[in-house]
């Protein structure tokens, strides 16, 4: 015959099931965001193709820089070393990675509360007591084996509440170790353009002193023959000085540059290998951007931003789950007897079924305020998402922008380039032919050598801007 416990127990079972699909709180729902139609500074003045309308305005296509992968961007095979050493070696990409192992413990220690909790133990004791007045002595033994199980109904869904905010914050932390990844990957490729540059302009300084040690010669050559004055003797000692004094700058430079290198490969100051050039690393003279709504979906802070926000509103569910009943239902069975050879006996069997039901009545406005507190966070981390987006939108102008326009900034000091050491070379000309002094020479040397300069920077200054239109687009956390 069936006993009434197992009734009880199936329709508690059957009421569980039921009302495992209820949770209290909001359902996420992404939060409508203002998307423009294609990103400010992305160049019009394209070829017609299916990515323009009509009126030959250029449309942004679905292919974007951030999609692809960071050794497709920088082909520098030294330039890729030094990235995957970074990514295995640098501290805060391994920061990053416990971070993300921490949240995967967090979320199994909160998903454990959804299930029940089950126990086994045992015991023997012998007592014997001696004889006391007219009571005799007697001895006792009491063997136990006993499983006992303990389970917080999740009728509400508290427990589910909790499991998905811990979720989202796994997703987040992820998301969080790929932003690291994406923001090494283009610290590593900045400092590298950065350090070829400096050798760059090292290479021109050491170059434009060795031409002026001869101009020196040749002048002082000419003041003994009293051909030139001592005052042209001292004009070009002014640009021999002026180039041997950026040598050991840039030198220094060059030595800092790579301690900086070296710490985000994770490893002590030392040597940094070199690739190609500066002159001589490729990039497409326009970029490809994409449509602005795949930013979304791209950008690691952007995704790690939008799981803070799951994971706020799930806790608001948490925190609204106080209101209602907190019910607990405890069991134990087992075995005991004083003669351990009956324990597995039918007459040994023992068990208990219990319930609890637990309604807070009055707790001064605690649970109301928990809930408020919870709201307040959803509403922060709402704002904070917005604002990320919005700042990945400006990210992504400036850089493009800044391409741009350093890319026609190069043009235009190529030309004064040009133009500085032509004039350099007629007046060294015009000096020897004795048609002008060395007043003429000094100033246009001088130019010359600060154009050159300016293009080593120039050249540089487009390459990094390269690296923040991929950082911007959400690219280089791809591994």
């Amino acid at each position: 015959m069936t006993r009434p416990i197992s009734f009880s127990l199936l329709t508690v079972l059957l009421s569980v099931a039921v009302w495992s699909g209820c949770a209290v709180g909001p359902n996420y729902k992404r939060p409508a965001v203002d998307v423009p139609g294609m990103y400010r500074g992305a160049s019009a003045e394209t070829p017609a193709s299916p990515g323009q309308n009509a009126s030959g305005a250029a449309q942004p296509t679905a292919a974007s820089l951030g999609d692809e992968k960071w050794w497709e961007v920088f082909q520098d095979q030294e330039l890729h070393q030094l990235i995957r050493t970074a990514v295995k070696n640098n501290y805060d990409a391994r920061i990053a990675a416990t971070r993300v192992l921490e949240a995967e413990a967090q979320l199994g220690i909160t998903r454990a509360d959804q299930y029940p909790s089950l126990s086994i133990g045992g015991s023997d004791a012998d007592q014997r007591s001696p004889a006391i007045g007219p009571i005799p002595s007697y001895e006792v033994s009491l063997g136990q084996v006993t499983a006992s199980a303990a389970w917080n109904l999740d009728f509400w869904g508290r427990y589910r509440r909790a499991t998905e905010a811990a979720r989202a914050n796994l997703l987040a932390s992820e998301w969080a170790q790929k932003e690291v990844m994406a923001t090494l990957v283009a610290n590593i490729a900045t400092a590298y353009f950065q350090l070829r540059e400096l050798d760059l302009e090292l290479e021109i300084s050491k170059r434009t002193l060795g031409s002026r040690d001869e101009s020196l010669k040749l002048t002082e050559t000419l003041e003994q023959h009293g051909l030139s004055s001592l005052l042209d003797v001292r004009q070009s000692e002014q640009l021999v000085y002026t180039a041997a004094e950026e040598v050991p700058d840039f030198e220094r430079q060059i030595a800092q540059q790579e301690n900086a290198i070296s710490i985000l490969l994770g490893k002590n100051p030392g040597d940094i290998p070199r690739g190609w050039k500066l002159t001589e690393q490729p990039h497409a003279p326009e970029l490809p951007a994409g449509i602005p709504s795949s930013l979304l979906e791209r950008r690691p802070d952007i995704r790690e931003a939008e799981e803070n926000l799951v994971a706020a509103n799930a806790q608001i569910g948490v925190a609204r789950s106080a209101y209602f009943p907190q019910i607990s239902l405890t069991g134990t069975a087992g075995f005991e007897t004083p003669a351990l050879t009956n324990l597995f006996t039918g007459p040994a069997g023992l068990w208990t079924f219990g319930a609890s039901l637990t309604q807070p009545i009055f707790e001064g406005g605690r649970t109301k305020s928990n809930v408020r507190f919870t709201e307040a966070q959803r509403e922060q981390f709402l704002l904070t998402y917005q604002q990320t987006i919005q700042g990945a939108f400006r990210d992504v102008s400036n850089s493009l922008v800044a391409y741009r326009k350093n890319r026609e900034f190069t043009v235009q000091q190529e030309q004064l380039l040009k133009s500085a050491q032509d004039a350099a070379r007629l007046s060294e000309v015009r000096f020897k032919a004795g048609t002008t002094d060395y007043l003429e020479v000094l100033t246009n040397e001088t130019n010359a050598f600060t154009a050159e300069l300016g293009l080593a920077q120039a050249q540089g200054n487009e390459l990094t801007a390269l690296v923040q239109v991929y950082q911007a687009l959400g690219g280089g956390w791809q591994q």
